[in-house]
């Protein structure tokens, strides 16, 4: 059966953007649950990576030469990181390339449903220092919507995030779950 959130995605085409200079890299939106009761999962990145150290993100990370596919290395990390083979994500589409400020990531999003029956667990330690569960129904509350303040060139800036349970989700992350929520708006079958 196929996911009601599957429809925003049909004829859908992804803005993407040029490489260029930037570190090519992908992760995957992941909803968990029983239709209309969805979690989105997110993870704390440890203190020891390189970038974006102790942040919330989606599972996901650079493109190796052995990725076929931007969609290869989404599933590819989520399944290293979170421990969810790619045949159990059901993937219902591309959204639109995401640029991150300080590291330089161009980063492809995709979101997936995963098949009843399977946890995501921490399976890269090293990088990752928790998961959290955020209901859809929350991130699609305005009241969950806030503005962070971040440091850009020494200088300060609002920046949009998501505030759930005293976790901040915010730059890249943000705007990511932003636009997902943007094209499943309205959509039937979706969570009010």
């Amino acid at each position: 059966m196929q996911h009601p959130l599957a429809a925003a995605f049909e004829g859908y085409e992804p803005i993407e953007q040029p490489l260029a200079d930037l570190r090519p890299s992908a992760v995957m939106l992941l909803l968990v649950g029983e239709v209309g009761r969805e979690d989105v999962v997110f993870q704390v990145r440890t203190q020891t990576v390189r970038f974006h150290k102790g942040e919330i993100s989606l599972p996901g990370g650079r493109k190796d030469d052995t990725d076929e596919s931007y969609l290869h290395t989404a599933l590819r990390e989520t399944e290293e990181e979170v421990g969810v083979p790619r045949e159990a994500v059901d993937v219902l589409g591309a959204l639109d390339d995401v640029v991150t400020v300080g590291s330089r990531h161009l980063i492809r999003p995709y979101a997936g449903v995963l098949r009843a029956g399977v946890e995501p667990t921490i399976t890269a330690a090293r990088e990752v220092s928790e998961l959290i569960h955020v209901p859809l129904a929350h991130l699609q509350d305005e009241r969950s919507r806030v503005w962070k303040v971040v440091e850009n060139n020494g200088s300060p800036q609002a920046t949009p995030a998501f505030e759930y349970e005293g976790h901040v989700i915010w730059g890249a992350t943000a705007r990511i779950v932003g636009q997902f929520l943007a094209l499943t708006s309205g959509v039937p079958g979706a969570t009010p």
